[in-house]
């Protein structure tokens, strides 16, 4: 089935203006019918959701662009993908890392002021 790219940005929720963009930088190569309008395809749907998967774990456009166009190349670029893969999920993990330490702070520092209000005497009105 095709989707004008209104009903793709009502199926995706990605609105049309972010797609355009995804298109003019190359993340999504976009079907267009005789009149030159755009359409998508199911294919189009699971590939605009994993965009999003990668952008909600940090890929950078520029990562997110390098790993589109070697998937538009085909099979052929199977290795590469995994390669920009495989780096971006050591660079989430360290990320992940970096939070939890950062939680663990948050944590302390709760706990902290949570003792200090504890012991605060009670004041009457």
């Amino acid at each position: 089935m095709n989707y004008s790219i209104g009903q793709f940005s009502t199926i995706t929720n990605v609105s049309s203006p972010t797609l355009r963009y995804y298109e003019k930088e190359q993340l999504l190569i976009v079907s267009r019918d005789s009149a030159g309008r755009r359409f998508y395809t199911e294919e189009d749907i699971a590939w605009i959701l994993f965009i999003k998967r990668l952008k909600d774990t940090g890929m950078s456009i520029n990562n997110i662009r390098e790993y589109a166009l070697l998937r538009y190349q085909g099979d052929s670029t199977t290795q590469q993908r995994l390669e920009i893969l495989e780096k971006h999920r050591l660079a989430v993990i360290e990320e992940k890392a970096k939070w939890e330490t950062n939680l663990l702070n948050l944590d302390e520092k709760i706990k902290i002021y949570k003792s200090k209000l504890s012991q605060r005497p009670e004041t009457s009105p």
